[in-house]
């Protein structure tokens, strides 16, 4: 299979291994050793598609249409695998059954062209906030998920590592709420750790499914933190989006019963972290977006 990656992944792929990856260099052969070892037949990449994975929109010998996905295995493709296998599509995209191949997972075909951030805003929402429900379920016994305290520990050198006296004490409060947070988490759950509208897809079987999770194992305020800040661009381009900003932390708190203050807590580490990290790989114009935010937070 020839064809050229998508621009949006070899950016993101650089920026998260800046002294270079062969996983590019070797995909075409991995996607023409995946399609054949499944008996599929493609029938085109997803562009842009996603900034960690390829993904390539394929069918089955009998025509039934499917999606093959590959990443780099610093993506933890295999704790994807996981996850889906205890959600069992509940709430998120099938797993297909097939050969185990790492760093490869073949799952239903979604509508890839249609998430929920094309409806309006209340509604989006609404619709992604009772989407992200169905998922906080009790993790597998045995379960080797990384947890939340683990995953935001690294992130916290890394912010500790950036703190210059331009984001020094947004990075300060962030930490802060971070330690206060993990004294005392109220529930352990599986977690999609990345949920955004975006992730959110139209399907067949339910209206709205989830993909691309980063799963995670710890409370349901860490992962609705990341919803709380979707269409940012918009948030800070109008006068009210302090005020809009408030106002959806508490309506998604109350909506999915997760106390406001723990919510409001993870929503600036995690905005903060999103903001430093996005400074450390040269994308000034997100971080700006991303620490305004955060001071109304």
């Amino acid at each position: 299979m020839a064809f050229e990656p998508p621009q949006r992944l070899v950016r993101a792929l650089g920026e998260s291994a800046p002294d270079g990856d062969d996983w590019l260099e070797k995909l075409p052969e991995t996607v023409r050793e995946a399609v054949a070892a499944r008996e599929l037949t493609v029938e085109r990449v997803q562009v842009p598609g996603g900034r960690s994975s390829l993904v390539v929109l394929v069918r089955h010998a009998d025509g039934t249409p499917a999606v093959l996905k590959l990443a780099p295995p610093r993506f933890r493709l295999e704790a994807e695998r996981a996850a889906l296998t205890r959600w069992d599509g509940l709430g998120a995209v099938q797993l297909v059954e097939g050969p185990v191949s790492e760093g490869v997972l073949l799952l239903e075909r979604l509508h890839p062209d249609v998430s929920v951030r094309s409806l309006p805003e209340a509604k989006a929402l609404l619709e992604a906030a009772g989407t992200l429900r169905r998922l906080w379920v009790e993790p597998p016994a045995g379960h080797a998920f990384e947890t939340v305290a683990e995953r935001t520990g690294r992130q916290a050198e890394a912010m500790r590592a950036r703190a210059d006296a331009e984001v020094g004490s947004l990075v300060d409060a962030a930490l802060a709420a971070r330690e206060e947070l993990l004294a005392a988490p109220p529930e352990h759950r599986l977690l999609h750790g990345t949920f955004r509208q975006s992730k959110v897809l139209a399907g067949e079987r339910m209206p709205w499914l989830a993909v691309g999770p980063d799963p995670v194992v710890g409370e349901c305020a860490f992962d609705l933190a990341r919803l709380v800040r979707d269409r940012v661009e918009d948030l800070i381009a109008t006068p009210s989006g302090a005020a809009t900003t408030r106002r959806r932390v508490k309506r998604l708190a109350e909506s999915l019963e997760v106390d406001q203050e723990r919510l409001r807590g993870w929503t600036l580490f995690r905005a903060v972290e999103s903001g430093v990290r996005a400074l450390r790989v040269g994308r000034p114009r997100d971080a700006e977006l991303l620490l305004e935010f955060a001071g109304w937070v």
